[in-house]
C-alpha cells in the first residue's frame, strides 16, 4: 500500500496513487482504457475548468450553492483552466463515448483542490451540481474549439494571408509561364498567382468564422437527456453568461438542448471548414514544391529558404521541408475530418457516443493548422527568391504565347507556328517572324508577357477565334 490511498465510489473501493488529485472514478477509467496513450488536449481541459467555474458561479447566483463551496470550486476550477494540473488528467481519449470519465476526472480534481483549501466539496453533489457528463462534454467541445479557433487558428490564417499579400505586391510586375495540366500556358504574374492563394485563405477564414457562430451555442443545461432534469431552467443561460465574462467570447445557450447533445453537427461543420482549409494549404504547398523543383532539372522558378540539409547521403541537397510539412498536416486534418464525420453519425437517440474522439481530432486539426500556417508564412512564403533569369528564359521559349496572335493570324496558323517553335526549340518570336508576316516591333508588342497577363484582346482584328 506504500504510495497509494483507498478511495471509494458507488462501485466500491480501490487503490489510487497517494499524490493523485483525482479519485476512484478516474482510477477506474485509467485501468479500463489502456489503449493509445493519447490524452485530451490542453484546450479541452481548459474548457472543462472554465465550465466548472462558470457552473459554480451560476449555481451561487441561483441559490443552489453556498458562497464558501462555490468560491472554492470556482478558484480550483480556474487553476485547472490555467493548466496547472494537466498531469492530473491521464484518461485515454478512447474511453466511454460520453466522456463521463473525463467529466468525473475534472469533478474529482476540483473537489480535491477545494478540500485542500479547507472547503468540504463533493465531486458529484457540488462540482457537478445541475450538470451531467452528457451536457458538460459537448459544451466543452464547443467552448474549446471556439477558443482555439478564434484565438489560435484565425490569427494564424490572417498572418498567412498578410504574408502572401505582401509577396504578391512585391511580385505584381514579375511575369512567369502559367501552367494548366502542368503544361506551359499563357503568362501570369507571380502576384496574380499568389492572389489566388490569398483568396483561398480569405475564403477559409470566412468559412471558419461562420462555423464558429454555431459552435458558440452551448447545450449546457440539458443534463442527462436534454430535458434539463435536476437543473434549474435558468442554469444553462447563466453558465453561458459566465463563460462570456470569463473568455470575452459571445457564448449563448442553445435553443434546443436535444440537438446539442444528440448530435455533433456543429463540430462536423467546423471540421468540414478545416478540411477545406487543409485542401487549400495542400494546393499552396504543392505549388511551392513544383516552383522550387530542381534547381537544375526541375522548374526552378523560385528558391525557397534553405533551412536544413536535405539528405544523409547527397551533400548539398536542400529540400522544401516547410511545404512538405504543410502537406502532411493537410493529410492529417483530412483524416481527422473523416473520423469526425463517422463520429458525428454516432448520435443514438439522445446522446452522441464518440465525443472524446471528436474533441481530440477537432482540436488537433485546429492546433496543427494554426502552427503550420505560421511556418508556411514565415519560413517559406516570406523569404523565397524568384530565379528571374530562369523564368524569363522559359517565357521567351514558350510557344503558347502565340495564343495572343489568334485574333490577327487565326488559330490554324498559330498552331502551326507553335508546333514549329516546339520542334526547332526556338523562341516563338523568331519563328513568328517567318510565319506570320508581322514585323518584329508588332510581334514584340503582341507577345509582351507582361501585357499578356492583363487579359483582353491584344491583336488588331481578323483571324479565327
Amino acid at each position: 500500500m506504500n504510495g497509494f490511498r483507498i478511495e471509494h465510489d458507488s462501485m466500491g473501493e480501490l487503490k489510487v496513487p497517494a499524490d493523485a488529485l483525482y479519485g476512484a472514478q478516474t482510477q477506474r477509467a485509467i485501468d479500463n482504457f489502456p489503449i493509445s496513450g493519447l490524452r485530451l488536449p490542453r484546450e479541452f481541459i481548459r474548457a472543462l475548468g472554465l465550465i466548472k467555474a462558470a457552473a459554480a458561479e451560476a449555481n451561487l447566483a441561483l441559490g443552489h450553492l453556498k458562497k464558501g463551496p462555490a468560491a472554492a470550486i470556482r478558484k480550483a476550477a480556474l487553476t485547472v483552466a490555467e493548466g496547472r494540473f494537466d498531469g492530473q488528467f491521464p484518461i485515454d481519449v478512447f474511453q466511454t463515448g460520453s466522456g463521463t470519465s473525463t467529466n468525473m476526472n475534472a469533478n474529482e480534481v476540483i473537489a480535491h483542490l477545494a478540500a485542500k483549501a479547507g472547503s468540504k466539496v463533493h465531486p458529484n453533489d457540488h462540482v457537478n451540481y445541475g450538470q451531467s457528463s452528457n451536457d458538460v462534454i459537448p459544451t466543452a467541445i464547443h467552448v474549446s474549439a471556439t477558443l482555439a479557433g478564434s484565438g489560435q487558428l484565425l490569427p494564424a490564417l490572417k498572418h498567412l494571408r498578410k504574408a502572401i499579400d505582401r509577396r504578391a505586391r512585391q511580385l505584381r510586375n514579375t511575369p512567369k509561364t502559367g501552367r494548366t495540366h502542368l503544361m506551359d500556358a499563357m503568362p501570369v504574374t507571380f502576384g496574380q498567382e499568389l492572389s489566388g492563394w490569398s483568396a483561398q485563405i480569405g475564403s477559409a477564414i470566412e468559412r471558419i468564422e461562420d462555423s464558429l457562430k454555431r459552435m458558440r451555442r452551448l447545450p449546457q443545461g440539458g443534463t442527462a437527456v436534454g430535458t434539463g432534469i435536476n437543473a434549474d431552467p435558468k442554469f444553462g443561460p447563466a453558465v453561458a453568461r459566465e463563460l462570456k465574462k470569463l473568455t470575452g467570447v459571445k457564448f449563448e445557450s442553445a435553443e434546443n438542448y436535444f440537438e446539442g447533445m444528440a448530435s455533433q453537427d456543429a463540430a462536423v461543420e467546423l471540421s468540414g471548414a478545416l478540411k477545406t482549409l487543409a485542401v487549400a494549404l495542400m494546393k499552396i504547398a504543392n505549388d511551392l514544391r513544383w516552383m522550387n523543383s530542381g534547381p537544375l532539372a526541375g522548374l526552378g522558378e523560385i528558391e525557397l529558404p534553405a533551412l536544413q540539409p536535405g539528405s544523409s547521403i547527397m551533400p548539398g541537397k536542400v529540400n522544401p521541408v516547410i511545404p512538405e510539412a504543410t502537406a502532411m498536416v493537410a493529410a492529417q486534418v483530412i483524416g481527422n475530418d473523416a473520423a469526425i464525420t463517422i463520429a458525428g453519425q454516432s448520435g443514438n437517440f439522445q446522446l452522441n457516443v464518440m465525443l472524446p474522439l471528436i474533441a481530440h481530432n477537432l482540436l488537433q486539426s485546429i492546433g496543427i493548422l494554426a502552427n503550420v500556417s505560421r511556418l508556411l508564412a514565415d519560413k517559406a512564403i516570406a523569404g523565397f527568391k524568384v530565379n528571374e533569369a530562369r523564368v524569363d528564359q522559359a517565357l521567351a521559349m514558350n510557344p503558347i504565347l502565340v495564343t495572343a496572335l489568334n485574333p490577327v493570324i487565326g488559330y490554324e496558323k498559330g498552331a502551326a507556328t507553335a508546333k514549329r517553335a516546339y520542334k526547332e526549340k526556338r523562341p516563338i518570336i523568331d519563328v513568328a517572324l517567318e510565319t506570320t508576316g508581322l514585323s518584329k516591333e508588332e510581334l514584340k508588342k503582341l507577345l509582351d508577357p507582361m501585357a499578356l497577363t492583363k487579359g483582353g484582346i491584344h491583336g488588331g482584328g481578323g483571324g479565327g477565334g
